[in-house]
C-alpha cells in the first residue's frame, strides 16, 4: 500500500479519535442542558433510594472524605426547632450556585433515609459560574413525606440568577443568626445554608469536597459512581450524607432505628 495512502488512513483515525475525546470532554453540558427542568424519573429516584438504603455502602464509606473539622457546626444549649409537630431541617440554596449543585446530591441521599422525596426535577448550575453547569437536581417545586421531620426548602434564585422563592422568616432568622458572612441571602453568600433543627448548621461547602469532582459526568454516571464505595464521587457524596445523616439522627430522637442506629452514625456523632 502507497505510503501516502497509509498516512491518510492514520490520520483520518487520529482525527476521528481526538474528535471522540473532545465529544466525551465537552459535550456533556450542551446535551445535559436540555434536561433542565424536566422530572427526575422513577427509575434514578429509586436508583437514589436504594443507595440511601445500602447500609453496607454507607458503613464503608462512613464520613468519607469530610474530616471532622468540616462537619457542621454544632449550635449548643440551643432548643430544637420544631414545625408541624417535628424537628425542622431549613436548606436554602439557589439553582445556578455550583456549591449547592453538589450539596443537594449527599443531602437528597440523607432526606431519602427519613423520608421521600417526590417531584425533583434535573438542574444545572450556571453555565458562567466557577464549575459551570455542574449536573445536580432542584429542590424547587418538590415535596418531601417524613414521619420523624419537617423539610424546609427554598431555592432562592434560578440558574439564571433570577429571583425564584422568598426564605421564610424562619430562614431569615437562621441564616442572620448562624452565617457570619451575610444577614441575608443577597449575592449568594449564605449558600447553601443548612440547619438541622437548630442543633447544627452549614454554611458553604466544605473545602475538602468540590463540584470538580462530578461536573463532567451525567446523572447516570454519578449514579453508578456512587453505588461503589471507592470512588471518589463515593467517599465524598455519600460521606457527605453520612454526615447528614447523623445530624438529623440528633435532633429526631435517633429514629428510625434502622438508619440511626448504624455504627457510622455513631461514629460520626461521637468524633463532633
Amino acid at each position: 500500500m502507497n505510503n501516502r495512502i497509509i498516512y491518510a488512513i492514520a490520520l483520518v483515525v487520529i482525527i476521528a479519535i481526538a474528535a471522540a475525546v473532545l465529544y466525551l470532554n465537552t459535550s456533556g453540558s450542551s446535551n445535559l442542558s436540555s434536561y433542565v427542568g424536566q422530572q427526575v424519573p422513577q427509575s434514578q429516584i429509586s436508583a437514589l433510594e436504594n443507595i440511601a438504603a445500602n447500609s453496607t455502602l454507607a458503613n464503608n464509606v462512613g464520613s468519607g472524605l469530610l474530616p471532622s473539622s468540616s462537619f457542621p457546626t454544632l449550635l449548643k444549649n440551643k432548643s430544637i426547632t420544631v414545625v408541624d409537630g417535628k424537628p425542622a431541617v431549613v436548606y436554602v440554596g439557589a439553582e445556578y450556585c455550583p456549591y449547592c449543585a453538589f450539596t443537594r446530591w449527599g443531602f437528597i441521599i440523607a432526606l431519602m433515609r427519613f423520608g421521600s422525596l417526590s417531584d425533583l426535577h434535573y438542574m444545572l448550575s450556571s453555565p458562567t459560574d466557577v464549575y459551570a453547569s455542574t449536573p445536580t437536581f432542584t429542590f424547587y417545586n418538590s415535596s418531601y413525606s417524613s414521619s420523624v421531620i419537617t423539610f424546609l426548602p427554598t431555592e432562592i434564585e434560578n440558574r439564571s440568577e433570577q429571583s425564584l422563592q422568598q426564605p421564610s422568616a424562619l430562614q431569615l432568622a437562621d441564616i442572620s443568626a448562624y452565617d457570619p458572612s451575610t444577614a441575608s441571602c443577597d449575592g449568594g453568600g449564605c449558600i447553601p445554608f443548612i440547619d438541622f433543627g437548630n442543633r447544627s448548621v452549614v454554611v458553604g461547602l466544605p473545602s475538602s469536597l468540590s463540584p470538580g469532582f462530578i461536573r463532567t459526568m451525567t446523572w447516570s454516571q454519578i449514579i453508578s459512581q456512587l453505588s461503589k464505595s471507592n470512588t471518589t464521587v463515593s467517599q465524598a457524596i455519600i460521606g457527605q450524607a453520612d454526615v447528614f445523616t447523623a445530624q438529623i439522627c440528633a435532633i429526631d430522637n435517633m429514629t428510625p432505628t434502622s438508619v440511626c442506629s448504624q455504627p457510622y452514625v455513631s461514629k460520626i456523632l461521637g468524633s463532633a
